[in-house]
């Protein structure tokens, strides 16, 4: 069975708040013909998000307030790419800015967006190895955010995931595929080979 993609016949921005949201109404025509008037669509920025691991082991995270939580929770570093960044960039930034630390190798883990039908944003995920405190020693957080650097291994982080501690989903998704990246798994195949073995 194919399956044909929808077409947008218009789309009209309803509200706006840039940097950090539009949301729009499209007016699309499924494949068998019928239209939906109404469907919206909302369209964040960019933002990387960063699994950065010390030589030892230990995952760097933050522990802050998210307000679209409305609580405290157990992340990774994390933000929106700037105009004139590149993802990649963007992640070091965060990771220096968050928690004072850099990181000498970076691997991409992927980009995905969050909502495969509203949008949500594009998130790209990123492993840091070697990480470590930055020389200076001097970070540059965003003075309407405050964390707190928490030294985790990744039993721990997982344990804190089942207690309901860490409530980001990129955060999960980001780490889960970092620790599946430094067993060896390095492409779908080897993950396939992994999981279906008795």
């Amino acid at each position: 069975m194919q399956v044909d993609p929808w077409k947008t016949l218009e789309s009209s921005l309803v509200f706006s708040a840039l940097p950090w949201v539009n949301v729009y109404r499209d007016r699309v025509e499924l494949p068998d013909g019928r239209t939906l008037d109404d469907f919206y669509r909302v369209v964040l920025p960019d933002y990387a998000v960063v699994v950065p691991m010390t030589e030892a082991g230990e995952l760097v995270m933050v522990r802050g307030y998210r307000h679209g939580l409305g609580r405290v929770s157990l992340g990774a570093p994390s933000g929106f790419v700037e105009p004139g960044e590149s993802p990649v960039q963007a992640a070091q930034r965060e990771l220096l800015e968050e928690t004072g630390y850099v990181a000498s190798e970076w691997q991409q883990l992927g980009s995905f967006v969050v909502d495969g039908n509203r949008h949500g944003g594009t998130a790209h995920l990123f492993l840091a190895r070697s990480a470590r405190q930055a020389s200076t020693g001097a970070n540059n957080p965003d003075p309407n955010e405050a964390f707190e650097v928490e030294l985790v291994s990744p039993r721990h982080f997982f344990d804190s995931v089942s207690e309901g501690d860490v409530a980001l989903l990129a955060t999960v998704s980001a780490v889960s595929l970092a620790m599946l990246t430094l067993r060896g798994f390095r492409t779908k195949a080897d993950l396939i080979e992994a999981t279906t073995k008795p």
